[in-house]
């Protein structure tokens, strides 16, 4: 089986984790939480540059451990030739882009260490959500305001567009994400 790494990106408060959870269910997979949500909760919400630098490490560790237990084998025909294997998704809540826009926003500056990782980490698809949803009050969350949340969208849109994993861009209510999202992974499956 082989795994498909699929990211959901975006600003905060735009469906990223319902997104992940609901295609989960939907491929019958598995989906890795926002490591910094789990972090935040546990040790308290206000946080320092050098804290990013540990939500960025907890979030990869996390990321590999669902990769490790996800079952990737592909099955050897004969000397070297391999037949055809069933794709598996797996569906991650952010990644060091994520962590990369916050270290700059906040702080102007980032790890090098997450650099370093985006520079050698590999994924199939991201799906970049949009800010057109209403924002939901949330303990963690810090820009209920418009303005910076579409200057953060437009942060992670042009990432995205300056690199070569292939993207799309999730829009409108529940059942449009849901129906655009599906689409760009069952392409990908293919």
């Amino acid at each position: 089986m082989l795994l498909k790494k699929i990211v959901v990106i975006g600003p905060e408060s735009t469906g990223k984790s319902t997104l992940c959870e609901f295609l989960a269910q939907h491929y019958h997979s598995d989906w890795v939480a926002e490591y910094a949500r789990e972090y935040l909760l546990t040790n308290g919400k206000a946080y320092t540059f050098e804290n990013l630098l540990s939500i960025a490490r907890g979030q990869i560790d996390l990321e590999d451990k669902h990769i490790s237990s996800a079952t990737v084998s592909i099955s050897p025909q004969s000397a070297g030739e391999f037949q055809d294997a069933v794709s598996r998704p797996l569906f991650i809540d952010t990644d060091l882009y994520v962590m990369k826009v916050w270290c700059e926003f906040v702080f102007g500056r980032c790890h090098e260490w997450i650099i370093d990782q985006i520079a050698i980490r590999n994924y199939d698809l991201y799906l970049l959500c949009n800010t057109d949803l209403p924002w939901v009050r949330d303990e963690l969350r810090e820009y209920p305001d418009l303005e910076t949340r579409e200057k953060l969208f437009r942060i992670y849109k042009d990432i995205l567009v300056n690199q070569n994993t292939p993207w799309v861009e999730i829009w409108g209510e529940a059942g449009q994400r849901a129906k655009t999202a599906m689409s760009a992974v069952d392409e990908l499956m293919r």
